[in-house]
């Protein structure tokens, strides 16, 4: 499978578009076949080395798609089942292994790009709204850094707020 790499930080020059095995789902895991992927800070801050990964590591920390396999013992999703996930390392590639207790299922009425561009960005934007300063009734909430989007593995761009 094809998925985005950082061998070495730094800038977006050092991205390596590698192929590597299929990830295989162990026991609590289920693989997801990656429809959309969401583009946050994290990830730059990642490729950069101000948040530090062990070298080699896949880019992408919120994604969307269908199961297409199950590890032992996973009874939350099934084959076929429409999923989004946020937090889990990777999703800049063809397949993803999540554990299944992560994955959130998807209403008909939510396709892949909206539902990836909803779980990091999404729980931000509660996180900020809710715990950090509940907005009440009447209070105005200035966004000045919506900047983020969601890609598809169709390779056509869905900018959004984020």
């Amino acid at each position: 499978m094809k998925a985005m790499r950082v061998h070495k930080c730094g800038g977006p020059e050092v991205l390596s578009y590698d192929d590597i095995p299929v990830p295989e789902p162990k026991a609590g895991e289920a693989r997801v076949k990656i429809e959309a992927i969401g583009l946050n800070f994290i990830d730059v801050y990642q490729r950069t080395g101000l948040y530090p990964l062990p070298t080699p590591f896949t880019l992408g920390m919120e994604g969307a798609g269908v199961v297409d396999a199950v590890g032992e013992g996973v009874t939350e999703v099934k084959k076929g089942d429409r999923v989004a996930y946020a937090m889990i390392p990777g999703s800049y590639a063809e397949y993803a292994v999540v554990p299944a207790a992560k994955l959130a299922p998807l209403p008909a009425n939510i396709d892949a790009k909206t539902a990836a561009g909803l779980m990091l960005q999404g729980m931000t934007a509660y996180y900020l709204t809710r715990s950090t300063y509940p907005l009440k009734r009447d209070e105005t909430a200035l966004v000045h850094a919506a900047a983020g989007f969601t890609a598809s593995s169709s390779g056509r761009e869905n900018r959004k707020p984020s």
